[in-house]
């Protein structure tokens, strides 16, 4: 009677080591179809790699568009080609006499990077070659503790596979940049053991990926997370404290000075946590025009993480007579989360100037930097150290939520705004995976995704945003929506 405890034990045991080895075994499959990438014998499943007509319907930067563009340039396009070449000159130049006076540095961001000046231009900002030079060896080393240990890998591989999927260099499954994008994402996983990976990083990473060499990618990344002057470690990490700091400074601003605004959206239950995720979560891409996400990245990069207030107030501003003309909420979501993404309605010029002007203005009203931020914006465990994780991690499992929590996440309505190909609007209530995770991942992704659980979602991020005004107007489930 007495050797029954011990069997029970060890059957735990057992239970848990196969758990373990099933998740080890796991990883090294994923991790070895990345190191074939494009070989013939790699195993690619027919549904993720769709065909595509190439020709005539791919832009400057790579990105596929539905209906075919122009055979031949109009004038206009002939002058800003122009404009650019003379501007690389002035680029190259200027960065082999790095770094230049400020307000010539200023200047130049604000009036636009030319495209082929992109990779060094942005290496330098985020100092790059610096990082690389001081930390030789590192990010091989956190690559092989990756291929090792990792904990994220499923989840990183589901989140490559849709990252950028319009775009050439993203479109073939196991790319070149597919297994950049891979391998830079578990890598830093193991390098700032504290946030792990959170799905918004594949979208940084992404846009850093562009332009960027692996490992190059891996250290302007770390500058985003790290550097108090962009400080994305906050916007990632569990309770995502920087954003709720953001969405608040963004609320003060518009009661502040755009009024009229302001109480259209409290009318029609319309919070800024509906449309702002995106935007401060990856500095705005697949929310406005590539072209222009680029250009505020120029000046993210050069004036830090208070472009973000300032181009998110633009915005609004640019748009606020045809935002009170619309007159419900999924109307005004809509159009900021959908159709400014295919037609913004000014140029990148103007829009950029717009932003210089509101940045002006808010410094000028001292709005234009939040209040400071708190310790938990920023790592607090040494960056580099392996920390080995715990059998929970190991094996996807997560910590069941409490009833109260249970209750609060289902109210969660997930709405599928109007889609980009079909233009038909479709609502849907999703029950919440109960997995902390994945609350994270549906703010901050491209996706809603839980691994470790029997039930998982995915969906789009480009075709949902989360429907919460009833939750949102009272304080503490909004608190709860945030994870404060």
């Amino acid at each position: 009677m007495t050797a029954a405890p011990p069997a029970v034990h060890d059957n735990g045991e057992q239970q848990q080591h196969a758990l373990v080895k099933r998740a080890e075994d796991e990883r090294e499959d994923i991790f070895n179809r990345y190191e074939l990438g494009l070989d013939p014998n790699n195993v690619v499943d027919s549904w993720e790699n769709p065909t595509f007509e190439i020709y005539h319907i791919t832009d400057k930067y790579g990105f596929m568009h539905d209906s075919r563009l122009p055979s031949s340039r109009d004038s206009q396009e002939v002058q800003r080609t122009k404009i650019e070449l003379e501007r690389d000159k002035k680029w190259v130049k200027m960065l082999s006499h790095w770094p230049p006076p400020q307000d010539k540095l200023h200047k130049r961001v604000y009036k636009g990077i030319p495209d082929r000046m992109r990779w060094p231009a942005w290496k330098q900002l985020l100092n790059v070659d610096q990082s690389m030079a001081t930390n030789k060896g590192v990010y091989a080393r956190m690559l092989q503790l990756a291929k090792e240990h990792a904990t994220e890998t499923r989840q990183i591989d589901a989140d490559v596979n849709r990252q950028f999927r319009d775009n050439l260099a993203y479109r073939e499954r196991y790319s070149v940049k597919q297994c950049s994008l891979f391998n830079v994402l578990n890598a830093y996983s193991i390098y700032n053991s504290e946030l792990g990976y959170c799905q918004g990083m594949a979208c940084v990473a992404g846009v850093l990926l562009l332009y960027m060499q692996e490992e190059e990618a891996f250290w302007a990344l770390n500058t985003l997370i790290t550097d108090r002057k962009y400080g994305m470690h906050g916007l990632f990490i569990e309770g995502f404290p920087k954003l709720t700091r953001f969405i608040e400074h963004h609320d003060r601003i518009l009661s502040k000075i755009m009024r009229k605004l302001h109480k259209h959206f409290i009318k029609h239950n319309v919070d800024a946590l509906l449309y702002a995720i995106k935007w401060f979560f990856v500095v705005f891409v697949e929310r406005v025009p590539f072209s222009l996400s680029l250009r505020v990245w120029d000046t993210f990069l050069l004036d830090g993480d208070r472009v973000i207030l300032a181009m998110a107030v633009t915005i609004l501003y640019l748009h606020k007579d045809e935002l009170l003309r619309l007159k419900d909420m999924d109307g005004i979501i809509e159009y900021l989360q959908v159709k400014l993404h295919k037609n913004f309605g000014y140029n990148d010029d103007d829009a950029i100037q717009a932003l210089e002007r509101v940045m002006k203005k808010l410094k000028d009203l001292k709005l234009d930097v939040p209040p400071p931020a708190k310790s938990n914006e920023f790592p607090t465990r040494q960056l580099g150290v392996f920390v080995e994780a715990d059998g929970e991690k190991k094996t996807g499992r997560r910590r069941d939520y409490t009833d109260t929590e249970k209750q609060e996440q289902n109210a969660i309505e997930v709405q599928s705004t109007v889609s980009y190909e079909t233009s038909e609007c479709a609502t849907v209530t999703l029950t919440v995976p109960e997995d902390t995770h994945s609350i994270r991942s549906s703010l901050a992704g491209t996706s809603v995704a839980s691994h470790g659980s029997s039930e998982t979602m995915s969906l789009e991020d480009n075709n949902i945003h989360l429907k919460t005004a009833n939750m949102l107007q009272n304080a503490p489930q909004r608190e709860m929506l945030l994870g404060t």
